[in-house]
């Protein structure tokens, strides 16, 4: 049931239909190019490779990576957020979370009005609290919320009160997102984020998809706090999670 729920969501985004994986490639799913999607965000190729006990999550685009970035807009309620995301069927429990607690997704992020990085400067210039727009990393752990709008996604929020188990470099917002300070690197068409784990055995068997979206923040700065509202394209076409790591 919430499997398509979720998959409902993304459709009614309207996510571009796209095509899987063949042999052309190696590892991952393959996606036609979308007249539809602005190129920096039209996913041709979505991967997850792993040595050692590192993994390499991998997006290709038909245009330039990382090219595209939101406008600031000078305040917090209802900035944007732009992303390349690897939903995964990793368990949220495995980076620092409660167990089960929605779809632990890898996201790279940039946006000009805020900064939830906190404890790394981006963009070297000594102050940590100015590097939004810096493309940078987060896991986020995602559920459908109809208050984003109706089968719309958004970032899980923490309720007040509670204190539920949170990873070392929660950056102290109330969702349930991390800021783990892997950097992603951009190379023409390509986004990677290299990142180590304790257990790659489990990632080394869990699926996972891509996905390029837009976020926001909500105009009341508060439950939800940050809601997907424009998904670009979705690598599989339908978010279900076809990719499997190494294959």
């Amino acid at each position: 049931m919430f499997k398509l729920t979720l998959i409902s969501s993304i459709l009614l985004l309207g996510a571009a239909q796209t095509s899987f994986a063949d042999s052309s490639h190696n590892h991952g799913i393959k996606s036609d190019k979308s007249a539809k999607v602005l190129a920096p965000f039209d996913i041709v190729h979505t991967k997850i490779t792993s040595e050692g006990n590192v993994a390499t999550f991998h997006m290709s685009v038909s245009g330039k990576a990382g090219e595209s970035k939101p406008a600031a807009t000078g305040k917090l309620a209802g900035s944007h957020v732009f992303s390349y995301v690897w939903p995964t069927s990793l368990d949220s429990y495995s980076v620092g979370f409660e167990k089960g607690a929605g779809i632990l997704a890898l996201a790279v992020t940039a946006h000009p009005d805020f900064d939830d990085t906190p404890l790394y400067d981006e963009n070297g210039d000594n102050n940590t609290a100015n590097d939004g727009n810096v493309w940078h990393s987060h896991w986020v752990v995602l559920k459908p919320n109809d208050q984003c709008g109706k089968g719309a996604l958004g970032v899980v929020d923490i309720p007040k009160g509670t204190k539920p188990r949170l990873p070392k470099t929660w950056p102290g917002l109330p969702l349930l997102l991390d800021s783990p300070g892997w950097s992603p690197t951009f190379n023409d068409d390509t986004v990677k984020v290299r990142i180590p784990f304790n257990d790659i055995g489990s990632v080394n068997k869990m699926s996972f998809d891509g996905v390029t979206a837009g976020l926001r923040v909500n105009q009341s700065v508060h439950a939800p706090l940050l809601c997907v509202v424009d998904v670009n394209d979705v690598a599989s076409g339908n978010l279900s999670l076809p990719g499997k790591v190494n294959k």
